[in-house]
């Protein structure tokens, strides 16, 4: 049989289609793309590869791009393309068939005279068929169809007659679909031998950049990333997008428009309404409009919304049909986000007030599956505040209100419970809530309602039901816990933490594993208060329980504020290394979870402070001081006041500032007992004053009150009675501070310094050298600087001396002068000790500096601004006692700082 040719012979299908009607030539144009059309090269890339594929498929919901991708195609190929354009109304095989073969007419590639026409709208012959994929099958060049909206053609059989042409032409046609439901068709078969192309969804939604020429296009300018925001909030969809530019043409600040118009009010309501939703069956639209409430949900939710039994089969069918219903796999859904919204502005419209209920019907469902976060918010939706608070505290989650990953979460979700709302489970999420932000007094009276509404309920039997009361009461106890904590109440939190330890005996074990951060806060809070009582090592052991707490980011928090209590204990005792590593881990407890920073109570900043002031880096610490008040932490508890208090003193004290140090020394610190230590440091710094004011008598006196297991006030005490002339008693105060055990060099260092002054000023200088060699050892590996500064001018010669030259050099003092330095004269003062050690960044800058590089090269070469390069120079001028940039140099090399 002669094939069918470019210029063959007149076909004789007749010019009416089977029912006598003219055919409708609209059908099989290409429709004209707009104007404002966006050609996308690398989907016309991709629908090239349908010229080697039998199959291809443009898959995508209404309004995704779908025809115009196509139609673009298709007018920019060197060849005959046919085109039909499918209608719902004709949908009879003879019907299909007779247009089918018109659409070949009206491309230039007619079917020879022998095929014929189909004689009857509902019926074709087999035979037609058989010779029409014969005719295609001897062609030279394949003829292209383009079948566009196939989701209109629904009988099977057509489908199968397709089928039957497609392949049994061969290489003689390609086939293209476009569609918005799979088509019905064995893809499978065509997908396993690579004889397919498939362009879906995904492929077809723009993606920023695009979205940006698009919208230019329409001649709207705006940044890539108010075009992402755009393409998030409508997934890339094409119908959208355009619909957004058009009207954002007729706004004054299309920019603010795109990024908060309200869907519901838009073209883009109508079209998904007209196109989508009302094309659904009424049992499909009202699952819409219900799971419009929802984020994501299942067949079994959907169910619970509706009322029947039908929307595993309803959701199936919406996605096939690419209605705008995504499939998330493992049966789960979500409604494409401005479907959603505009079925949810619909749903209040069509049915005022069934929103809350459905709301609470999702609750409910969600509680008994374990969905907790999801039935919290829904259960706030819904305003049934007993019911979402019972969830919270049922579930054992209160603790969540204080780690820091959903805390802000619930804070805001509970912030719309009013007063009305009057249960145990109620009074807790506020006492939480409260205590959360410190607010003691409108806590502890929330927490004290809740306390005295549980009394008076039975215990539930072990094993009956939820464990209500018993999370109740253990909740009830973790906040009683942090209420000692911030009190300063030890007593009181060890009380509160043994009843916890008995309560957890009555809450299902799984329960407990779920919410490891229970056992976190309650050793957290334990540890600080008995810190504050100076039970050091009480206070270690239930720290280092928090610390070994597993949980990932759900003990984070926890775990951060007891390796900062950890530090600061480290510190007290005179460890300033061992506190720094701790603070530092802290920090990075909460950093390598992307908490945010004022979630704990920052207490490793003020250590880190500490230790900074300690090795005279007194910038360092001002900033880390800084760092912790802008921070703004939430937890301000006795410890952390006190703290502060120590690091912010000492920084003045260092700094000469003896009035603002004792003003700082004196904190409001509201608490229930007196802390030893606390109490301690601020009889120091009193003394430290005074000291430093030319009264040794009353600096000595302040402390003589102090308890002896103080080691620091005891080496403050003997400085001071050796600043008077008393020298007997100040060694006889040394001799009670005994070097082994918990004392860290920050107070031996000291200890030796004044028992080296005792020496010296009794004349006996090779005491004096020894106990100066011994400070210095003990020094070096923790870069203890202030207590040599501290000590006086008459440690400035013996540091230049031959044998201790060598254990100051690099650290405390200058390192030693290059080969052709000038030699030392008799009577040159000794080099003074290194004030303050540079920053790593302030010694990238220098070194540029030495390599002649102009400010604004220095900037660029680290990726910082001039104006950060200008602070950084500042800062090294004043560290190096400098004010031009040679000198900076010069003297840096003096320091062997180059």
């Amino acid at each position: 049989m002669a094939g069918l040719e470019e210029n063959g012979p007149e076909p004789t299908t007749s010019c009416a289609d089977p029912q006598g009607d003219p055919f409708l030539h609209t059908r099989f144009a290409i429709p004209t793309r707009p104007a404002t059309f966006l050609r996308r090269e690398r989907l016309v890339r991709h629908l090239d590869q349908a010229l080697r594929t039998p199959l291809t498929m443009i898959s995508g919901a209404a309004g995704a791009g779908k025809t115009m991708l196509a139609a673009d195609w298709a007018a920019r190929e060197d060849r005959s393309v046919a085109w039909l354009t499918n209608d719902a109304t004709a949908q009879g095989c003879g019907m299909f068939w007779a247009y089918f073969l018109q659409a070949l007419s009206a491309s230039g590639v007619p079917p020879p005279a022998e095929v014929g026409s189909p004689a009857e709208a509902s019926r074709v012959d087999q035979t037609l068929l058989t010779r029409l994929a014969a005719g295609l099958s001897d062609r030279d060049r394949p003829v292209i169809v383009v079948l566009d909206e196939y989701d209109r053609v629904t009988a099977p059989e057509i489908a199968e007659q397709l089928q039957f042409v497609l392949h049994h032409a061969g290489r003689g046609m390609r086939l293209i679909l476009v569609t918005r439901t799979e088509p019905l068709l064995p893809l499978h078969r065509y997908r396993a031998v690579g004889d397919m192309t498939e362009i879906r969804a995904a492929e077809l939604a723009f993606t920023p950049e695009e979205a940006a020429a698009l919208l230019e296009l329409h001649g709207l300018r705006v940044p890539v990333s108010a075009a992402r925001a755009l393409v998030e909030r409508t997934r890339g969809w094409a119908a959208g997008l355009r619909l957004c530019a058009l009207a954002a043409q007729e706004s004054p600040d299309p920019e603010t428009y795109l990024k908060e118009f309200e869907v519901d009010r838009t073209t883009v309501a109508d079209f998904l309404l007209a196109e989508v939703l009302k094309r659904q069956t009424p049992e499909a639209q009202d699952l819409l409009l219900r799971v419009s409430v929802l984020d994501r949900f299942g067949p079994e939710l959907a169910n619970a919304l509706t009322g029947r039994t039908d929307a595993e089969s309803i959701l199936d069918g919406l996605h096939r049909e690419n209605a705008f219903v995504e499939y998330l796999g493992h049966a789960r859904y979500r409604l494409h986000p401005l479907f959603g919204e505009i079925l949810h502005a619909h749903l209040r419209m069509r049915s005022p007030g069934l929103e809350p209920e459905l709301h609470r019907r999702a609750a409910t469902w969600l509680r008994d599956s374990g969905s907790l976060a999801e039935t919290l918010g829904h259960g706030a939706a819904a305003g049934d505040w007993e019911f979402t608070a019972g969830a919270l505290v049922d579930d054992l989650a209160i603790g969540q209100l204080f780690t820091g990953l959903r805390s802000d979460h619930l804070a805001e979700l509970f912030s719309g419970m009013g007063p009305e709302a009057t249960s145990p489970a109620t009074d807790l999420v506020r006492a939480a809530r409260e205590l959360a932000r410190s607010d003691l007094d409108h806590g502890l009276a929330h927490l004290r309602h809740a306390e005295q509404s549980l009394a008076g309920e039975e215990r539930t039997p072990a094993g009956d039901g939820p464990p209500g009361l018993a999370a109740a009461r253990l909740s009830c106890a973790l906040l009683e816990t942090l209420a000692a904590r911030l009190t300063g109440s030890p007593a009181r939190a060890e009380t509160a933490a043994e009843r916890a330890g008995e309560l957890q005996q009555e809450v299902p074990a799984q329960l407990l594993d779920a919410h490891p951060e229970l056992a976190a806060l309650l050793s957290t809070h334990l540890g600080s208060t008995r810190l504050w009582a100076g039970r050091f090592e009480d206070a270690h052991d239930a720290l280092n329980t928090a610390v070994a707490c597993s949980g990932g980011a759900s003990t984070a928090l926890p775990r951060e504020e007891s390796l900062g209590h950890l530090a600061l204990i480290d510190y007290l005792n005179g460890w300033p290394g061992r506190a720094e590593r701790k603070a530092l881990a802290a920090i990075t407890e909460t950093e390598r979870f992307s908490l945010r920073e004022e979630s704990g109570s920052g207490i490793e900043l003020l250590v880190l402070a500490a230790v900074a002031v300690d090795r005279n880096e007194l910038d360092q610490a001002q900033a880390l001081l800084d760092a912790a008040a802008d921070s703004q932490h939430a937890m301000r508890d006795p410890v952390t006041r006190a703290g502060r208090a120590l690091a912010t003193s000492r920084l003045l004290l260092a700094r000469g500032e003896t009035h603002a140090a004792l003003e700082a020394a004196e904190p409001a610190v509201p608490a229930g007992v007196v802390s030893p230590w606390s109490e301690a440091h601020k009889a120091l710094v009193t003394s430290a004053a005074h000291l430093a004011e030319g009264r040794p008598g009353t600096a000595a006196d302040l402390l003589q009150g102090v308890p002896g297991d103080q080691p620091a006030c005891v080496v403050g005490a003997a400085r001071a009675q050796l600043a008077a002339g008393r020298a007997v008693e100040a060694l006889g105060l040394l001799d009670q501070v005994r070097p082994e055990g918990r004392i860290g060099p920050a107070v031996t260092v000291r200890a030796s310094l004044v028992r080296a002054r005792a020496a010296d000023l009794a004349g006996d200088s090779a005491t004096v050298r020894r106990l100066v060699a011994h400070a210095l050892h003990e020094a070096r590996r923790e870069r203890l600087r202030r207590p040599f500064l501290e000590a006086g001018p008459w440690i400035r010669p013996l540091l230049g001396t031959v044998p201790l030259r060598g254990l100051a050099a690099g650290w405390l003092t200058p390192g030693p002068p290059p080969c052709d330095a000038p030699r030392a004269r008799p009577g040159d003062q000794p080099p003074a000790p290194v004030v303050e050690e540079l920053s790593g960044r302030e010694h990238d800058v220098l070194e540029r500096l030495a390599q002649m590089m102009s400010t604004e090269e220095i900037a660029a070469d680290l990726y910082v601004s001039v104006n950060t390069v200008k602070t950084h120079l500042k800062s090294v001028y004043r560290k190096l006692a400098v004010n031009r940039r040679h000198d900076a140099v010069h003297r840096a090399r003096e320091l062997r700082l180059l």
